[in-house]
């Protein structure tokens, strides 16, 4: 069987299956399908002066990295054409993820499509350094040939925008953001390292942005708190919000962040809104293996209320992620086809009000939490 024809059936095998009836989903048919979820999803606010997404739903990279188990080519580029084939346009990746095999992976099946048809967001901080023998247990999977080193200064950050555009095999970026300048990655190195970003990495981003290399910028963190100091201090357009906006975990971003974001106009995307898979049924929160506690109680709550409403856990739970004004995008991360497609399709199902308030009444979802409404 040839390349091409495997990935073709494998699409449509995946969008075979993901068309079948799911709890949540309506039998319409899968194109119909793709046409409501992109009538119905929330549009994204307009920006003065600042690149807007159109659309509020992309897909992450993290799996084309082989994060947590070995993903093939082929699998993965599935994984990306029934995306495509559904209309999704906005693509994110890393140099981190897999040590520049998630972008050499998405460059590859970017290569001859219309570069301004689509959405393109990698990061910056690490520069990747040849080594055969690297390790990096247990996150990145399968073999990575590259090592990295922290750099946010200014030149570090123009090499790894030009390392990312050569990986990528594109002329421009439209979002760079500065990966884990976080106290949860860099210790007691974070105040140090953010001194230097404020001097060096995020002015060096703004000139970029004035030559059109990038459209916009702003942080790819875990930890909200990280995200203030950087608005407060310099001129970024977005900040990306992994693992900490979804709905068993989302009161600081609330509270803390949103407010900062709103006054300036900086908009959020969402990573990992399912919590790398918790909120869908895997055995894993975040990283770990280990589950909180508390997250576990929130999710059996969760279960109980969805059932009520027959509702999918995963559906609501990129839906919330997706409804505040401050969120221009949600990126879900998936390793085949048929996750690809039934995660778009989830954008298409109507909630009713009455699953929200039961769930802010029994306090999992925060009481000004903005969430979707029909």
């Amino acid at each position: 069987m040839s390349r091409r024809k495997f990935i073709s059936d494998s699409v449509k095998a995946a969008a075979f299956l993901a068309a079948a009836p799911l709890a949540s989903l309506s039998a319409m048919p899968l194109t119909e399908k793709i046409e409501t979820a992109r009538k119905d999803f929330p549009d994204n606010l307009k920006q003065l002066g600042k690149f807007v997404f159109p659309e509020k739903f992309g897909i992450g990279g993290t799996a084309a990295g082989n994060i947590f188990k070995e993903n093939s080519h082929l699998q993965i580029e599935a994984a990306f054409e029934a995306a495509w084939n559904t209309g999704l346009r906005y693509y994110d990746t890393s140099p981190f993820y897999g040590m520049g095999l998630s972008e050499r992976r998405l460059g590859h099946f970017l290569y001859g499509k219309d570069r301004k048809e689509y959405i393109l967001s990698t990061k910056v901080g690490r520069i990747m350094d040849p080594d055969p023998d690297y390790k990096l247990s247990p996150l990145w999977c399968g073999p990575l040939n590259f090592k990295f080193h922290y750099d946010y200064t200014a030149a570090g950050a123009r090499r790894s925008v030009e390392d990312s555009l050569q990986r990528l095999g594109v002329p421009y970026l439209d979002v760079a953001f500065i990966h884990d300048l976080s106290p949860d990655t860099l210790g007691n190195q974070y105040e140090e390292y953010l001194k230097i970003a404020l001097k060096g990495a995020m002015p060096e981003l703004i000139k970029m942005r004035q030559e059109g290399i990038i459209k916009g910028w702003g942080l790819g963190v875990n930890l909200p708190n990280a995200i203030v100091p950087t608005i407060q201090q310099s001129d970024p357009d977005f900040m990306l919000i992994a693992t900490k906006y979804s709905m068993v975990d989302h009161a600081e971003v609330v509270n803390e962040v949103f407010p900062e974001m709103k006054k300036t106009g900086v908009k959020g995307i969402i990573g990992a809104p399912l919590n790398y898979g918790f909120l869908a049924g895997r055995g894993r929160f975040n990283y770990g293996n280990d589950i909180p506690a508390e997250m576990a109680a929130k999710l059996k709550v969760i279960e109980e209320v969805a059932a009520k409403f027959r509702i999918d856990v995963r559906t609501a739970a990129l839906q919330f992620s997706a409804a505040p004004d401050e969120v221009a995008a949600v990126i879900p991360g998936t390793s085949n086809a048929i996750h690809a497609i039934e995660n778009i399709q989830s954008m298409s199902v109507k909630i009713p009000n009455e699953f929200w308030a039961e769930l802010k009444k029994r306090k999992i979802i925060e009481q000004q939490a903005a969430v979707p409404k029909i």
